[in-house]
């Protein structure tokens, strides 16, 4: 099994504003053609963590921020300005794994909490603990809010391309398509659906991409002409 890298299981920004989905495509574009759209964010429970955080601000929350500074903090180098960083790779993981651990135990049953069961898994599946990664993932997908469970979902989606399971993932993507939410649109889990589909099903993925070429959104009608034009002709 290939390994997944927090580089996959991750992307820069997530806007939570009109139609969400206009940001991620415009700002990942590249990464949408080269993994098939099946790309979940991490970062994006920063930017959501973010607004959220406008309008309450509880003991759950800063101790969240305190492990997110954490997970962001670099490794291997001096932070400027005596910010926060850690000598390896490694012992930054150890640090993270211990504020996540910590938040999960202490704040389960709350968003916060599955916030870092969220972070647990992918840090994870970044050091190839594809088993634990897995439970981590399946833990939100199932307890989280809508929202959290479907970045849960789609990180599952990714790791079960990659372990060949495919029927597991098609059926994951299609659940996804019938239940948007903020952090995973429908044209996202349409697109990660169609790029597998256009080996197994070209006639299925034709029709699912043909309503997205008039797509109001100019990423998601790039990347759906991208891919009907994989198609065997007709």
């Amino acid at each position: 099994m290939d390994r997944i890298t927090r580089k996959e299981l991750k992307t820069d920004k997530f806007a939570l504003e009109f139609g969400h989905t206009v940001t991620f495509f415009e700002e990942h574009q590249k990464e949408i053609a080269r993994y098939g759209g099946i790309v979940v964010a991490v970062a994006v429970l920063i930017a959501g963590y973010t607004v959220y955080q406008r309008h309450r601000h509880t003991a759950r929350q800063v101790d969240l921020a305190k492990a997110i500074a954490v997970q962001e903090a670099p490794a291997g180098g001096v932070a400027a300005n005596g910010n926060l960083s850690f000598p390896t790779q490694e012992a930054k993981d150890a640090a993270a794994t211990k504020a996540f651990g910590d938040l999960a135990k202490q704040y389960a049953g709350t968003s916060e909490g599955e916030i870092a069961q969220y972070y647990l898994a992918s840090i994870e599946a970044d050091k190839g603990n594809m088993a634990a990664a897995e439970k981590g993932f399946q833990e939100v997908a199932q307890h989280g809010d809508a929202e959290y469970a479907s970045l849960a979902k789609m990180s599952l989606v990714q790791l079960y391309f990659s372990d060949n399971r495919n029927s597991q993932a098609e059926n994951l993507l299609r659940d996804l398509m019938k239940h948007p939410t903020v952090f995973v649109s429908k044209e996202q889990s349409t697109l990660a659906l169609t790029q597998y589909l256009v080996r197994k099903d070209p006639n299925e993925a034709r029709k699912l991409l043909e309503p997205l070429r008039v797509s109001p959104i100019d990423a998601v009608r790039t990347v759906a002409m991208a891919q009907i034009n994989e198609l065997p002709q007709q």
